[in-house]
């Protein structure tokens, strides 16, 4: 088999990888890293040996991006207040082929529930459900007996179960959030009026990896939510952002950017007529996949 095979085969599989990637890692950069080292040892395959190359392949990314979780572990540790996914925009105006790879499978509001499981809890559920992959091809990719990898599998079904939504919002209801959040931010709106959308038990993150304002803890209650978006609001940093709500990993979020530049991104979880989480980033080196 000549390159041109090798890259024909790679190109028809390359979204699945990244997908499969992004749902392990949570980076695009990591994620891109991982499709790259795959796609170099895949050149090197005799295509002859190989039955399925999509199972061959999303084998081959899982193990990547294991291994790039486990290198990735003493940064993790030492990274200043929570740890957010990396949005990528996938609306008007967003690099066509990530946003196809992206918007498909990957809602960040998923991504923050995996990112609570464990790095095979994450790597079992990603090829299960996302990709319907055999237990067989699983417990290959994973190194572990296909019992041990049936139970894994059960274990973050179960754990996603119970951190989903039990009635999540379709995308008006979504669209609806986030231009009330967009009035409160352009001051048309008081911040008083979030309460009729806000859960009591209300959570909010924010990421800013130290290089911005943030929390360096999740902030729980209505009403130290409500306290600390006022003191967002209020800073003058903030006050010269101007606001859009735009598409981002497939569902509306709300950017915060000044000059072109995207000084945050804010995404909301919605179960039934509640807004249960809201989720910020504001460290600019997770924000170089959004359009402003």
């Amino acid at each position: 088999m000549d390159d041109d095979t090798h890259a024909r085969v790679f190109v028809e599989h390359r979204g699945a990888l990244f997908r499969a990637a992004y749902g392990i890692l949570g980076s695009v950069a990591d994620s891109e890293d991982a499709v790259q080292e795959t796609w170099l040892r895949w050149r090197e395959t005799n295509l002859d040996a190989i039955e399925r190359p999509r199972s061959y392949l999303l084998t081959a990314v899982t193990r990547t991006a294991l291994n790039i979780v486990r290198s990735a572990e003493r940064r993790r540790e030492a990274y200043v207040g929570p740890w957010l996914p990396e949005p990528v925009s996938t609306g008007e105006g967003a690099d066509p082929p990530r946003s196809v790879e992206v918007a498909e499978d990957v809602s960040l509001a998923m991504l923050v529930v995996l990112e609570s499981l464990s790095p095979l809890e994450r790597a079992g559920f990603v090829l299960r459900e996302v990709f319907g992959s055999p237990y067989e091809e699983i417990a290959e990719a994973l190194g572990r007996s296909e019992a041990s990898v049936r139970q894994l599998v059960r274990r973050a079904r179960e754990h996603v179960r119970t951190r989903a939504p039990r009635y999540p919002a379709d995308a008006a209801a979504q669209e609806r959030v986030a231009q009330l959040f967009l009035g409160v931010a352009r001051g048309s709106v008081a911040l008083d009026d979030l309460l009729a959308v806000l859960s009591p038990d209300i959570v909010l993150t924010t990421d800013a990896g130290g290089h911005a304002s943030a929390a360096r803890r999740p902030i729980s209650g209505v009403s130290k939510v409500l306290r600390f978006t006022a003191g967002i609001l209020a800073k003058p940093d903030t006050q010269a952002l101007s606001w859009k709500v735009a598409e981002v990993n497939g569902a509306p979020a709300l950017l915060g950017h000044n000059d072109g530049n995207v000084d945050m991104v804010v995404w909301f979880e919605i179960d039934g007529d509640e807004v249960t989480r809201v989720d910020m980033v504001r460290n600019p080196e997770k924000l170089g996949y959004v359009s402003a």
